[in-house]
């Protein structure tokens, strides 16, 4: 057994152990406010997220007052959660991640930051499908995932694909679609969602890999045009744009997740506490609606399931990670 995977099942067998939840009259004190940090600029999908849930945690059990956020942008997420790494333990500070950030980098980045046995699972937040789309420098013949693979063999100078960050989970699946449509797409890496769709809309890159919720209000004017989606099944708020599935791609598949994270040892009465927090703020009708603006379905989980399908996600990618060939040196 790897360094990486020892560590990943460490995680499994101690946060387990930690999530047991407890009964509301053993839950820590209310703190006054909670710090929810995320790793992408503000205005993204998973902003909403963070900035949703932490408006509603005032008033319960986790905290007195609403928490708030602070975006740290870079390195595909990895900053907020080495930070968190290194954030009091009480509960004051959480991270929103993607679970790309904890079940595929520990596959790409052997000299990564952080380690998962250093944060803990609280619940997840949201669950999104991401896009590949196409702006301004694609010609407008180009409707369909088949016409955008054609015309990028014919044109391997334009064949540009942008992602929110080097080794992120669109990244990967527009690497791993150019590999099973044997196409030369060119990564472009950027600092999230934003600055690769501003550069989209504008025409400085050819194609997009992004969570399909961020290229909602751009569609509008048409100027992006989103050919296929990674989910198992089409998406709730594009449903005329096929899945890579139905084109012929069934393993350019993720429905990846936005994650509350804590560090590693917090207590196990206040994880409980902020699960319950968290997991109500998504039941309310007011952030479901809010997510689903922006392309996201709010869904809470209890710390083992969360952590369960965390593992799954490792498991999954580290063969494909090799495929792919991407590490931190490529």
């Amino acid at each position: 057994m790897t360094t990486t995977r020892r560590h990943f099942v460490h995680t499994l067998g101690s946060a387990a152990a930690l999530g047991a939840l407890y009964p509301l009259s053993s839950f820590a004190q209310a703190l006054d406010q909670v710090k929810i940090m995320y790793g992408f600029p503000a205005g993204s999908a998973g902003d909403s997220v963070a900035r949703r849930v932490a408006e509603k945690l005032g008033g319960t059990a986790y905290s007195k007052n609403p928490g708030f956020v602070e975006n740290k942008p870079g390195a595909g997420g990895r900053i907020a959660v080495e930070t968190l790494k290194n954030s009091p333990a009480d509960g004051s500070v959480l991270t929103l991640a993607p679970v790309s950030a904890l079940s595929v980098y520990p596959h790409i980045y052997p000299k990564l930051s952080y380690r998962p046995e250093d944060v803990v699972p609280v619940s997840i937040g949201a669950i999104m499908h991401h896009g590949l789309a196409v702006g301004p420098a694609v010609p407008a013949e180009v409707k369909t995932l088949k016409d955008f693979l054609a015309w990028a063999k014919a044109n391997p100078d334009k064949a540009s694909y942008g992602s929110p960050g080097a080794g992120s989970m669109p990244h990967l699946l527009g690497a791993l679609l150019g590999i099973r449509a044997a196409v030369d797409l060119k990564h472009v890496p950027y600092r999230g969602t934003v600055p690769s769709i501003t550069d989209l809309v504008g025409g400085q890159i050819a194609a997009a890999m992004n969570p399909s919720g961020d290229y909602l209000q751009y569609m509008k004017t048409g100027r992006v045009r989103v050919l296929a989606t990674s989910g198992k099944k089409r998406s709730p708020y594009l449903p005329d744009v096929p899945t890579f599935i139905e084109l012929g791609y069934p393993d350019v598949t993720s429905e990846e997740w936005f994650g509350f994270y804590a560090p590693a040892k917090t207590p196990a009465a206040t994880l409980a506490s902020a699960n319950a927090a968290i997991t109500g703020a998504l039941k309310d009708k007011t952030v479901i609606d809010a997510l689903g603006i922006v392309g996201l379905v709010a869904h809470g989980s209890t710390q083992q399931e969360m952590l369960a399908d965390q593992k799954a996600e490792f498991e999954r990618w580290g063969p494909l990670v090799k495929q792919i060939g991407f590490t931190s040196e490529s």
